[in-house]
């Protein structure tokens, strides 16, 4: 993903490593020279050696940042909208199809999570109707 800078973002589990991407050499060819580590979390930028991003750069670091976060919060929202509907379908599945064998090979370990799940929603929804 390449910003508006030349910059471009190789992703990783929390942010990315960012690199300044050169077109301008003797070779003619593209170049990528990092220049920092961004960590969505925290939004920390830590600069790599001894390259320090422009200020340019910098903004275009924390605009990632955000849509970053906002990217990734939808697709959990989406994951857990399909995680609903697989969990309507193994309930049909259980219901019409599954053998006594195989009810037994996961139904320990469904029960169990769909357990924590409900009390975890159960708390979560309670503290939501305390603070109205």
């Amino acid at each position: 993903m390449t910003g508006n800078s030349g910059l471009f973002f190789r992703t990783r589990e929390n942010g990315a490593a960012v690199f300044r991407v050169d077109t301008e050499n003797r070779q003619r060819r593209l170049e990528l020279q990092q220049i920092a580590v961004v960590n969505i979390r925290n939004g920390n930028v830590k600069p790599q050696g001894d390259q320090i991003p422009t200020a340019t750069e910098r903004n275009e670091m924390d605009a990632w940042i955000i849509a970053r976060r906002k990217t990734l919060s939808a697709r959990k929202v989406d994951d857990i909208k399909r995680a609903t509907d697989h969990l309507n379908e193994t309930a049909q599945w259980v219901q019409s199809d599954a053998t006594d064998e195989q009810i037994e090979q996961f139904s320990g370990d469904l029960l169990m999570a769909m357990h924590d799940l409900r009390s975890v929603l159960v708390r979560k929804k309670s503290n939501i109707l305390l603070k109205k």
